[in-house]
């Protein structure tokens, strides 16, 4: 039996999650309060359901804390039981709520948009360490899509190791476990005909093979995971996220993303190795 507890911050993407659990087979609930949980899933695997979604936020109150220990006991009672916290920057969160010109759910009374969020971050903080993070900022919802369904096929026990470029002009993700900044790498944005191309283009891809400095990064970088990768995986951890930062997120980064990714899904007895580019939108 399989549960996948979604839950995050309001305007991350919970939704758009649950819809893609639900459109791959998974019985989903949406805004179960935390105390009907185990209940819920007892009654859902007697009707004989074996995977099952269910969503869960900050509308709870302070309840939602219990959810980690909620979630070991599953685990405890040899259910594969998962977390994905949803997240995003408070920019990126008041941007949506604006377009969408929804009411934030805990803006009650004087509250404001901003503290309405100071306040749900508060009440999630116990919530955010325990599962798989992922940061939507910047995001669109159909690379979102391709992310879920992606996590989807990890297989119980595995630790997923995930490769996530990204640009500093558009922040640090807020998923990230490592991040490794390769901004002082030759750039190729500086060369006209590798301008409008990225990382996994093949003339990008020959530009950055013939810096020596390029080589080091990738095997230092390389060096590091493979060292501390084992130690991960004998804590448990269901994910790794390793996040290659360089200014734009469209060269130095993707290929380097790449190039990991290659080595590491090669080796033998590899687990899950998935790649994301946040500024390419896949």
């Amino acid at each position: 039996m399989q549960v996948v507890l979604v839950s995050g911050l309001s305007g991350s993407g919970k939704s758009v999650a649950l819809k893609v659990l639900e459109d791959n087979g998974y019985f989903c609930v949406d805004n179960l309060p935390v105390k009907l949980f185990a209940e819920t899933v007892e009654l859902l695997r007697a009707a004989g359901n074996e995977r099952i979604a269910i969503s869960i936020d900050a509308r709870g109150g302070e309840s939602v804390g219990l959810l980690p220990q909620r979630l070991e006991k599953l685990k405890l009672d040899g259910v594969d039981a998962r977390l994905l916290f949803l997240d995003a920057t408070n920019d990126t969160l008041i941007r949506r709520f604006a377009e969408t010109r929804r009411r934030h759910p805990l803006a009650a009374g004087q509250a404001t948009l901003e503290e309405a969020i100071a306040r749900e971050r508060h009440l999630l903080s116990p919530v955010a360490e325990a599962g798989h993070r992922i940061d939507t900022s910047g995001v669109q919802p159909n690379a979102l899509r391709n992310w879920i369904k992606d996590l989807l096929h990890i297989e119980r026990g595995e630790t997923s190791l995930l490769f996530e470029s990204f640009g500093y002009k558009q922040g640090l993700p807020l998923d990230a476990d490592f991040v490794f900044d390769v901004r002082c790498l030759p750039n190729p944005f500086y060369d006209p005909q590798l301008r409008p191309l990225t990382g996994r283009d093949a003339p990008v891809i020959a530009f950055l093979e013939k810096e020596p400095s390029a080589a080091r990064m990738l095997a230092d970088i390389r060096t590091f995971i493979e060292n501390w990768l084992p130690a991960f995986r004998r804590d448990n951890r269901a994910y790794v996220t390793v996040a290659i930062g360089c200014t734009g997120g469209q060269h130095r980064s993707v290929y380097l993303s790449e190039c990991l990714a290659a080595h590491f899904r090669a080796q033998p007895g590899a687990g899950p190795v998935l790649v994301r580019h946040r500024q390419l939108g896949d």
